[in-house]
């Protein structure tokens, strides 16, 4: 059974900074590409990076480009986002999936956690 857990979301004001991970298991990680996107209520999943199973590629979002890094650690099972300048348009549930961009009939996710930008 594919498990992701997110964790890291909390409030955080405008310009800040903030790591979110997701700790992955029972499925071969090292293996598959890995995204992370976001979701506000009512609005449509936005993809904020997708990762290649070794890291050798990364892709993202105009939105997010030059904030926003992803990263894996195949040996930990982990999954990361680093967000940088943050601002209050980024407050949304993120949630990590398998997949390099995320397909809710193709795609595991997690429960997500929440990010909010706000002063």
């Amino acid at each position: 059974e594919v498990v992701l857990v997110e964790s890291g979301g909390t409030l955080v004001q405008p310009g800040g900074s903030l790591r979110l991970s997701c700790a992955a298991s029972g499925f071969a990680f090292g293996s598959v590409s890995m995204n992370w996107h976001r979701q506000v209520p009512g609005m449509e999943i936005e993809g904020v990076g997708g990762i290649s199973p070794d890291g050798g590629s990364t892709d993202y979002p105009d939105s997010v480009k030059g904030r926003f890094t992803i990263s894996r650690d195949n040996a930990k099972n982990m999954l990361y986002l680093q967000m940088t300048n943050l601002k209050t348009e980024d407050t949304a549930v993120y949630f990590c999936a398998t997949g390099w961009t995320y397909s809710p009939s193709l795609n595991d996710r997690g429960q997500g956690t929440q990010v909010t930008v706000s002063s």
